[in-house]
């Protein structure tokens, strides 16, 4: 399973509200129809508290090891 990109990521999280936490990014992103690929990446985050989507995206890459 290849990463998602961050539109895919930015498209799933349309609409939340921040600051959010790791928990609901993945609950907001599951219940807009998230690809399985972009609820993974969430999921693999860090536990904390998300105050935009740059910090968002920023967490994405580092957990998939900077690809």
């Amino acid at each position: 399973m290849s990463d998602p990109t961050f539109v895919e990521v930015q498209k799933a999280l349309s609409g939340i509200d921040y600051p959010a936490d790791r928990d609901a990014l993945v609950s907001h992103a599951r219940e807009h129809g998230a690809a399985d690929r972009v609820l993974a990446a969430l999921r693999g985050v860090a536990d904390r508290r998300y105050s935009g989507p740059d910090e968002v995206s920023r967490a994405v890459s580092e957990a998939s090891g900077g690809r």
